[in-house]
């Protein structure tokens, strides 16, 4: 069996080069090409003095071309680290240096930032760029150390691998709490157990065709890439114009004829309060999955009843713990709107466990701090050992072990599945009461009076401890105003959970991976709670 992530894909490439691997507008990358694309990459790389276990950075847009270019890295031995191009080059630099990177590959309109990081000439002879578009490289500072018309010269086959499973595949910066950008390494071992349940579990076929809606940077590109191309399916790229255009993405999705959609709740909530599904719609569509955060149950429904023929599938693990831990698939539309959606059972490999301060089991039906352990757990963060330990501690019933603290919140239902509660710190103590804010925006979203929320607590320093602040998108054909939603949202959760400040957006703001992006709205609470456009409710 296989052990590392390029080898089941060049075993594709071998049975069916000429079939379609990576599919974006006009461009067609067959999985003959990307095997001899990347084997070159790897020799270029390989060449240029890349050695096993170096960090390669992929500084390049969401296309065929960063597979080809991850594919190569693997190919040399070495690991891949995303960078997202819409980040400020300061960021990227950090990321950079955090990672000990001394190769870039880039592609696409990224000449500006490459300018820009080259600037420092300190950084400049510190590192080496690959130039993969086919476009000549027009950033002043950079020289490149090989372009895509170099690869030519290089044999198509792949050079001799040393890596084993355990060995790091790739790096995936998330945000940490002190604003320096934590380094998540995920082995191949990590990737592969996933990726090797779920295509039997899902049924991956040759002739699906997937979309790739994450970014690189996003773990669920992982799946999308390698649960795809592994099986010699056709991947679909999609851009983020698409996500903020509902209509036109239902059209991508029946114009290429998808037979699976994966992609952030937030999605899912677009094509839904902008009703763009027809009855018995997105015909070709089989699976439907999604991850990230809660999807709230009327945009379950509304998907369900309108796609009935897909199977749907809620997937949950942080990226700590490789793509996903948990899954279930719903088995028909909900009924109740305000009913919560399991995370359901643990994968193959992996374990959840619900524990309190003390690290003891929690009884049955009792929310608890949520823990993973098993087969996904990643070796830790990038050359941190402090963070490491602060969060994969010892497991306390099994020694020699390791548990990740997830910082999520959850339980154990009567029907012996696991419920999400939202992140501890989306549990607030508010005039005494200790309140879920996820409860309120599953109350507020079974309304349809609204086409997004999200709800968050704000320091108030006054007796309330903390004050509850709802930032809502309106749904301009309902127009309901602050009293009315208040008093539409009593009927359902009591005074004390009520919002005290409410604060109209035309778009709730997203990070890169296209979730809510709740810091910043509790940033714009306490910085505009005095503002004309921030409703204050009666106490």
């Amino acid at each position: 069996m296989t052990d590392l992530l390029q080898h089941a894909i060049t075993a594709r490439a071998l049975q069916r080069p000429e079939a379609p691997a990576v599919v974006l507008d006009d461009e067609v990358l067959r999985y003959g090409d990307l095997e001899t694309a990347s084997n070159r990459v790897a020799r270029a790389l390989r060449e240029a003095g890349c050695r096993r276990g170096d960090r390669v950075c992929l500084l390049v847009p969401k296309s065929p071309t960063v597979v080809i270019a991850l594919l190569g890295v693997l190919k040399a031995d070495a690991i891949w680290v995303p960078l997202d191009p819409a980040n400020p080059p300061a960021r990227l630099a950090s990321m950079i240096a955090s990672s000990d990177c001394r190769w870039i590959l880039a592609a696409g309109p990224v000449e500006g930032t490459l300018d820009s990081l080259f600037t420092d000439p300190a950084f400049a002879a510190a590192h080496s760029v690959g130039w993969l578009d086919r476009r000549d490289c027009r950033a002043a500072r950079v020289v490149p150390s090989f372009t895509w018309q170099d690869l030519e010269a290089h044999p198509a086959s792949a050079p001799d691998t040393q890596n084993r499973g355990g060995d790091p595949a790739h790096i995936l910066f998330t945000s940490g709490s002190t604003g320096v950008p934590k380094g998540v390494v995920i082995t191949h071992a990590n990737v592969l157990h996933f990726i090797r349940w779920a295509s039997e579990y899902f049924g991956t076929q040759p002739a699906d065709r997937v979309s790739w809606h994450p970014p690189l940077h996003f773990d669920l590109a992982t799946f999308d890439i390698f649960n795809t191309l592994s099986v010699g399916a056709c991947l679909y790229p999609v851009s983020t114009e698409l996500s903020l255009l509902p209509h036109k993405l239902a059209d991508f999705i029946r114009e290429h004829e998808l037979t699976q959609w994966f992609s952030v709740p937030s999605v899912f909530n677009y094509v839904a309060k902008f009703d763009v599904l027809r009855a018995n719609d997105l015909p070709s569509v089989r699976r439907v999955l999604w991850c990230g955060e809660v999807l709230p149950t009327p945009t379950l429904r509304y998907w369900m009843e309108r796609v009935p023929h897909a199977r749907f599938t809620n997937l949950y693990g942080p990226t700590e713990a490789t793509i996903a831990s948990s899954y279930y698939t719903v088995p028909e539309p909900p009924t109740d709107e305000r009913a919560s959606i399991p995370i359901g059972r643990p994968c193959p490999g992996e374990d959840l466990l619900v524990l309190d301060e003390a690290l003891q089991p929690v009884s049955s039906g009792e929310i608890g701090d949520l823990y993973i352990r098993g087969v996904g757990l990643s070796p830790g963060y990038w050359r941190d050992e402090e963070k490491t330990k602060l969060a994969f501690l010892p497991n306390p019933k099994m020694p020699g072990d390791r548990i990740y603290r997830t910082g999520d919140l959850a339980k154990v239902g009567a029907d012996g599945l696991f419920y999400y509660f939202g992140r501890t710190d989306a549990q607030i103590k508010s005039r005494g009461y200790r309140i879920e804010l996820g409860e309120i925006e599953t109350a507020l979203h079974s309304l349809h009076l609204v086409r997004e929320c999200a709800v968050v607590g704000v320091t108030s320093g006054g007796f309330e401890g903390t004050i509850i602040a709802c930032a809502y998108v309106a749904d301009p054909a309902r127009a309901v105003a602050v009293p009315a939603l208040r008093a539409a949202l009593s009927k359902l959760v009591p005074a004390y959970m009520l919002p005290a400040r409410w604060l109209e957006c035309a778009a709730l703001p997203k990070n890169a991976n296209g979730k809510i992006d709740r810091p910043q709205l509790r940033t714009l609470f306490q910085r505009e709670a005095v503002a004309p456009r921030v409703a204050a409710s009666p106490t």
